[in-house]
């Protein structure tokens, strides 16, 4: 089957150009971000990462916050640390790729993961258990599908009192996923878990080795990917479930369809984090000490680029670049809650042995809103399936998987040249009319593409081999404007313009110098590596930063 996600160039194997020059200077080296080994007598060491991940945000959206609230504390954390203006994360610009490479220093070629919903041609389907002879293609899903039971914030615990008493939560998300929803192996014939699945080690996984507590809090129990292959990477995992329903809210709202709800909902991952800042679990029940490598996801800034209005205020952008006033309020919310971030560090005597990282998975498009253009996916694929069926008679659909946002994802039921050229040529042939920001009709072309790589040149892309059992036969990049989707959304994620792409990244603590903006390219994927020099340990004990060459960032 196949799935028309409304949820959700650069090659994503990368040691891009951007990377290999920085690595071929002694900015890399000499003037990298100091690891804590390194630090002169009576200078404070890091012995504390707080990485605080704000979905959707832009380095353009923080700038501007920081303009106009210069005592604010963004502008604080900015100016306390450096500040990377030409950031850039994953391509496809999603939220489990993209936190993944945050946490690994790898892009999807390396890591394996493509997407929150991607399709490996070498597994089984969920619940298969006879699997001698079985055919082997199955959705990787990883969102709140994987629940025990996903309209509920407790993923299905089964907590009384919630939503208040959400902090009750295991620390052990994965015990929450149903084990009958996920992928299977053909050779053990058992479920794969989303942190098997995922093919390097992460940040969590060289801190436990060493010794070090580690705590995350995200959006869904799917999060135990960031587990890595031990399955054990962080000690307390908080994974409320944001795509539950949002109790005190109108019947069928879920937590991110109320700005309102996504702000309380991120309360609670905030306090979170308070409760770890003073040495708590993330209940704040156990004495258990500060974590060494801990943080947390904001969801209201991206619900508040995506809905037209909520809570009486239009959300999105009014004009190019400049927030509205959805969006506006929820900058000022996330400002709120990292000011409460920092004061408790002052407070817990933490703030000298604390580097506070900022960035996001992904950003959003378009922030243009009259470039707006809302293309239905739905009758692009069954068109496709259509065509291939009348020139193929008796063969099944040709879409095996299909993942569309503002980038376009497609596995195939026959992988051949033939059949992903086929693909090609008929998604690029395709005109129609879609949606204006203003519900408008609103004519498209090219099947809404501004490029399309098949088969080989897809692999190719992602610096995979041909015939790799996960990177999408077709990956499609959008013309700007364009969001696939049959709703009301006015901006989404997932493709390659600068809108997905550039996002903020901010160092700052005791270990880095102040008031620093560097404007040369960086990724986020440098920001694991650079998490492990904070701490005195080694970057190369990360699997895809020796395969991707990846450095820490530059700290002059």
């Amino acid at each position: 089957m196949f799935r028309r996600s409304a949820r959700r160039a650069r090659p994503a194997r990368m040691v891009t150009a951007a990377a290999a020059a920085l690595a071929a200077t002694s900015a890399l080296t000499a003037t990298a971000i100091e690891p804590a080994s390194a630090h002169t007598p009576g200078h404070p060491a890091a012995r504390h990462v707080l990485l605080l991940s704000v979905d959707g945000l832009h380095q353009s959206d923080l700038a501007w916050y920081i303009a106009r609230h210069p005592q604010s504390a963004l502008a604080r954390l900015a100016g306390g640390g450096v500040e990377y203006t030409h950031a850039r994360t994953t391509i496809p610009s999603d939220s489990f790729p993209g936190m993944v490479g945050q946490l690994t220093g790898g892009n999807p070629g390396t890591t394996g993961v493509y997407y929150d919903d991607g399709y490996d041609a070498a597994l089984l389907p969920a619940g298969t258990t006879r699997c001698a002879g079985a055919k082997s293609g199955a959705e990787v899903d990883l969102t709140e599908d994987l629940d025990k039971n996903k309209d509920s914030i407790d993923a299905g615990q089964g907590l009384t009192g919630l939503p208040g008493s959400i902090l009750k939560m295991t620390p052990h998300a994965a015990s929450l996923i149903d084990p009958t929803k996920l992928p299977v192996d053909p050779k053990s014939c058992a479920p794969v878990s989303p942190h098997a699945y995922l093919r390097v080690n992460t940040v969590f996984n060289v801190a436990r080795k060493a010794g070090l507590r580690t705590a995350w809090s995200d959006k869904h129990v799917a999060y135990d990917i960031l587990n890595g292959p031990s399955g054990n990477g962080i000690q307390d995992l908080f994974a409320p479930e944001i795509n539950s329903t949002a109790t005190g809210y109108p019947a069928g709202v879920d937590w991110t369809k109320d700005n309102a709800a996504t702000e309380q909902y991120d309360g609670y991952k905030a306090q979170a984090v308070l409760n770890e800042i003073d040495g708590y679990d993330h209940g704040g029940t156990h004495k258990v000490g500060t974590p060494a490598v801990f943080g947390m996801n904001f969801q209201s800034v991206s619900t508040a680029q995506k809905l037209a209005a909520s809570d009486g205020l239009a959300g999105g952008y009014q004009a190019k670049g400049v927030p509205g006033p959805l969006l506006e309020k929820n900058l000022a919310f996330v400002d709120k809650e990292v000011g409460a971030f920092t004061v408790e560090l002052r407070k817990r005597h933490l703030d000298g042995s604390t580097t506070v990282v900022l960035s996001a998975k992904h950003g959003q498009s378009p922030t243009d809103p009259k470039a707006l253009t809302r293309v239905d996916d739905g009758p692009l694929l069954d068109g496709l399936n259509a065509a291939w069926k009348k020139a193929h008679p008796g063969s099944g659909d040709l879409v095996a998987h299909a993942v569309d946002d503002d980038a376009m994802l497609i596995w195939l039921t026959d992988r051949s040249k033939a059949a992903t050229d086929f693909a090609k040529a008929y998604l690029l042939a395709q005109s129609g009319t879609g949606v204006g920001i203003d519900g408008n009709a609103k004519p498209f072309t090219a099947g809404g593409l501004k490029t399309l790589y098949a088969g080989a040149d897809a692999a190719r892309y992602f610096h995979v081999k041909p015939g790799d059992s996960r990177v999408p036969d077709l990956f499609g990049i959008t013309q700007y404007g364009v969001v696939y989707t049959g709703g009301k959304k006015i901006a989404e994620h997932g493709g390659a313009h600068a809108d997905d792409l550039d996002v903020p990244l901010v160092v700052s603590g005791p270990v880095t110098p102040h008031d620093v903006r560097i404007a040369a390219p960086v990724e986020t994927t440098q920001i694991a590596p650079t998490i492990l020099r904070l701490l005195g340990l080694d970057p190369r004990a990360l699997d895809a930063v020796r395969a991707e060459h990846t450095p820490a960032l530059p700290a002059r």
